[in-house]
């Protein structure tokens, strides 16, 4: 009988291999707007994913895992506190594979607090995000935060469709800069980010 494979070590911090720990990467961010990050289950052990450092720098920020949501506990995730919750995502996206349209009204930011916002944000790729929100009716009724004019990526880990599609952290970051009207403060972050994808490219060159 062979004997069992030692179990690799985790870190306990960002749950990943110790041998690929982002821990050296966080950076400590105070954002006022609450952000919670509905990630994918596909995403969770996915090593290129950048939400968990997101999670980690930000000071107040919440991850919960699944595809379809128990509807009772998605609304009182986005409604926790009293907070307005406010989904990230395009102005108008059409789910070819569900024929859904989601055209909520924009989020005009001078009727809301910034420390009473909590913004949305759904990890997963392009086509399961769009999916997750035909699964989860709760986030249709939500107001929607649309990006603009936004760079492009510095996610060279991940495939995209158009240069300015944006890594979970990347989009975060920006919708936070919008909204807080302070870039500066959010820069620490992409420069983590950068940190985190030389890493990743790293270990594919063999480096």
């Amino acid at each position: 009988m062979s004997e069992p494979k030692p179990q690799r070590k985790t870190c306990p911090r960002c749950f990943r291999p110790a041998s690929a720990c982002i821990c050296s990467w966080i950076c400590s961010i105070a954002n006022t707007p609450e952000v919670l990050v509905l990630q994918h289950p596909l995403e969770v052990n996915n090593a290129k994913g950048s939400a968990r450092l997101l999670d980690l720098c930000l000071q107040d920020s919440r991850m919960v895992e699944a595809e379809q949501f128990d509807e009772q506990l998605l609304t009182g995730l986005l409604q926790a506190d009293g907070k307005q919750a406010v989904l990230l995502y395009p102005a108008t996206t059409q789910n070819e594979a569900t024929d859904l349209k989601y055209e909520a009204p924009e989020f005009v930011l001078q009727d809301h607090v910034l420390g009473n916002l909590r913004l949305v944000i759904i990890d997963a790729t392009w086509r399961k995000s769009r999916k997750m929100l035909y699964l989860n009716p709760v986030l249709q009724q939500l107001p929607r935060l649309s990006l603009q004019n936004m760079p492009a990526s510095h996610y060279r880990i991940r495939k995209a469709h158009a240069p300015d599609q944006l890594s979970t952290l990347e989009a975060a970051c920006y919708a936070l800069m919008q909204l807080e009207q302070d870039e500066a403060k959010y820069q620490p972050l992409l420069q983590a980010f950068d940190g985190f994808v030389g890493q990743q490219m790293g270990f594919r060159s063999g480096c």
